[in-house]
């Protein structure tokens, strides 16, 4: 083990003891430095052991701890409210998730039509009902039983794709499977939260739909154009038809949107469409100068859009926690709780649902990590949409880190039980 690691280590050591004699001796309110020095140290500490994968869960108690000592840096910054950072961050992290795509992801619906019909029923049917059966259960306020609700309607995130290669499960349906579930969640998020949320908190469909395009389609569709123009090899007559169609595409956008401006209710959808054009447009150009400036090499991008997106979710649930604070303090225990069953209850349903609907052991387990690891970005960003990140956020910012442990956990454990299987639906 690097000995920066274990002297990590070491500090994290004396700091849990230090954490320990100062809340024996009712030192609570002072105990914040100590405990984010314990999870700092053992964040790095860790990445030198077997349990490496789960340093950023880690660095996320170190976030949600320091945000709950000093909320007030993190709240506000000068008059600016760090909260609408939330929605820019979002956009990061899925531009990553788009640079990580390519077309051939989508076109495992094809080989594997069976396998996406059954994971994307599960998702957008059992994480939402038992989300709104345990907001009942435990008797949440509106808002917050709202949150419960709009995380188990969010669509499957990024890091059930990592768990799922962790577990050796069928990655190219978990692959297939994100993909499909992202580009369904503009109509299937808010048609979950209109029908199960609409009493507790006012859900406006079409806002939130766009809301969602907004953050998460567009953000993807460019960082899919990005990769494409970053990474691939192509001739010059390949580049002019592709730019063609993106400026055909943008001058569609254009004729909506203008068409919008005339007709009232076009407005919002016509600007939308007007800035997924000039994005593309724009997306397009810097990654071709990037391929033409890097002669190809672009394995730096592959490197930093990970980082940028791990950095964003951590500060997302920052900045949540320290807005909620003070509801999450009346609150925390039964809502940590809360995610607790939600997440396994997910695993659970996801898996024998797949079962039921005779699918592969391998497909099975695919399917429950899927179901059972929620986007808690998009749910963030959508509760920053309705002005009401304090209540509704504080489910997806409570849910992140324990998907996080409990998907690390099961990924590793099926990881070592492997399933001997002769074919899995999309083998070749």
């Amino acid at each position: 083990m690097n000995s920066v690691y274990k002297i990590c280590l070491g500090i994290c050591v004396i700091a849990s003891l230090a954490v320990i004699i100062m809340l024996a001796m009712g030192y609570r309110s002072e105990v914040g430095l100590m405990a984010v020095t314990l999870f700092i140290a053992l964040a790095i500490g860790i990445r030198g052991t077997p349990l490496k994968g789960l340093s950023f869960t880690v660095w996320i108690f170190a976030a949600v701890t320091m945000s709950m000592f000093y909320p007030k840096y993190f709240v506000e910054l000068g008059g600016f409210k760090l909260s609408k950072l939330i929605v820019p961050l979002m956009q990061i992290i899925m531009f990553g998730m788009g640079t990580a795509m390519s077309i051939k992801d989508f076109i495992g619906v094809i080989k594997m039509p069976k396998g996406v019909f059954v994971g994307m029923l599960c998702q957008f049917t059992i994480m939402p009902f038992v989300g709104f059966a345990l907001a009942k259960v435990f008797g949440f306020p509106a808002e917050i039983a709202a949150g419960v609700v709009l995380i188990g309607s969010s669509p499957c995130g990024l890091a059930s794709n990592v768990m799922n290669y962790i577990a050796g499960s069928n990655l190219a349906l978990a692959v297939t499977l994100t993909a499909c579930a992202t580009l369904a969640a503009p109509i299937m998020t808010p048609f979950m939260m209109k029908m199960l949320a609409g009493q507790m908190v006012e859900i406006s469909f079409v806002k939130m739909m766009i809301d969602i395009i907004y953050m998460v389609i567009i953000p993807i569709g460019a960082g899919l154009m990005f990769n494409h123009y970053a990474h691939t090899q192509f001739k010059m007559s390949e580049t002019v038809k592709h730019t063609v169609l993106v400026v055909i595409f943008f001058v569609i956008s254009l004729i909506i949107y203008l068409t919008g401006v005339m007709n009232e209710s076009w407005i919002q959808i016509g600007g939308m469409f007007k800035s997924m054009g000039i994005t593309f447009i724009i997306v397009s150009i810097i990654g071709w100068l990037i391929h033409f400036f890097a002669k190809g090499n672009t394995r730096f991008l592959d490197k930093l859009m990970p980082i940028l997106s791990m950095a964003g979710i951590a500060y997302i649930i920052t900045i949540i926690t320290a807005a909620g604070r003070d509801n999450l303090l009346a609150i925390g225990i039964t809502l940590v709780f809360a995610a607790m069953l939600h997440n396994t209850l997910g695993y659970i349903l996801g898996y024998w649902g797949s079962r039921m609907f005779g699918l592969d052991q391998r497909s099975c387990r695919t399917i429950a990590i899927e179901v059972g690891l929620q986007n808690g970005g998009l749910a963030s960003g959508l509760a920053l949409q309705m002005g009401k990140v304090a209540t509704v956020g504080l489910a997806p910012a409570v849910f992140g880190p324990w998907m996080n442990i409990s998907g690390s956990a099961l990924a590793n454990w099926w990881r070592a039980h492997p399933i001997k299987e002769a074919k899995t639906e999309g083998d070749q």
